[in-house]
């Protein structure tokens, strides 16, 4: 069995029965846990797992679904097992009510507790009261040095006209902060659980675009949420574009295109 596994058992207080390697992303290990009084629980890595323990809490506050943390230190967090078994007709609109949920919980200023991680790639989150400027030090322009110059030069074309383009003080919705489809567990009609959080507070746009990254919701979704904001369609590549600087940093040269797409949608 995994070292992980076992950690997590010690952790817990409880001894380990059987240990599985499950599909946990790129940038942690995750396996799945029987112990031997008969419940299973999931084990994971992270940049900042009692910081994500904190994360967790506050979307479940939210009334939005989210696995029970079981155990948390400062390397390692365990979590409640949730069913994951696909989703049924009636999930996307069901996807709709939990994000308005989690979306409806506010807080005074945009950022969060503390800052997080992406992998090696630091997510800055200190606490602001002007939106347009919280978007661009810490969503944008802190990639400098780590892009082609010409490439950040159009980056920092678009940070300085943010003013003109992004709200002054949308509400301090609770966002998941990395709400793409592989963080959403479906048991049938139902959501059964976001995981994953990168959580702050900031522009409900901010999710919504995120999760129209790699597919798009449809119009059960839509109906359930909530119509769009005026200017969300123009405001949408530029919130496409931070988790598209995060996938190249991350992952290389093939997200380029992508970054590129964003920044010519935005118009510079």
């Amino acid at each position: 069995m995994s070292d992980l596994a076992r950690r997590a058992a010690d952790l817990l207080g409880v001894p380990l029965a059987e240990a599985q390697p499950m599909a946990g992303g790129n940038l942690s290990q995750c396996v799945r846990l029987r112990l031997e009084n008969g419940r299973e629980a999931v084990a994971k890595t992270g940049p900042a797992p009692q910081e994500e323990a904190r994360m967790l809490a506050a979307i479940a506050g939210a009334g939005a679904p989210a696995p029970a943390v079981l155990a948390a230190d400062a390397g390692l967090l365990v979590l409640e097992c949730l069913p994951d078994t696909g989703a049924g007709p009636g999930a996307e609109a069901d996807l709709g009510r939990v994000v308005a949920r989690l979306h409806a919980a506010e807080g005074e200023r945009y950022g969060w507790h503390a800052d997080y991680a992406f992998g090696p790639v630091a997510i800055e989150n200190a606490w602001s009261d002007d939106w347009p400027a919280f978007w661009g030090e810490n969503r944008l322009l802190c990639h400098a040095g780590h892009l082609p110059a010409p490439l950040f030069r159009r980056v920092e074309r678009l940070a300085a006209d943010l003013n003109n383009r992004l709200p002054g003080q949308p509400r301090a919705a609770l966002l998941h902060g990395d709400l793409w489809g592989g963080n959403v567990l479906y048991a049938s009609n139902r959501v059964s659980g976001l995981i994953d959080p990168a959580c702050y507070h900031g522009h409900t746009e901010v999710d919504l675009a995120m999760l129209s990254l790699f597919g798009r919701p449809g119009s059960d979704f839509r109906a359930a949420y909530g119509p769009p904001e005026p200017g969300a369609v123009e405001r949408m590549p530029i919130y496409q574009l931070w988790p598209a600087l995060v996938h190249w940093r991350l992952f290389g040269d093939g997200y380029r295109g992508m970054v590129e797409g964003f920044l010519e949608a935005a118009g510079v």
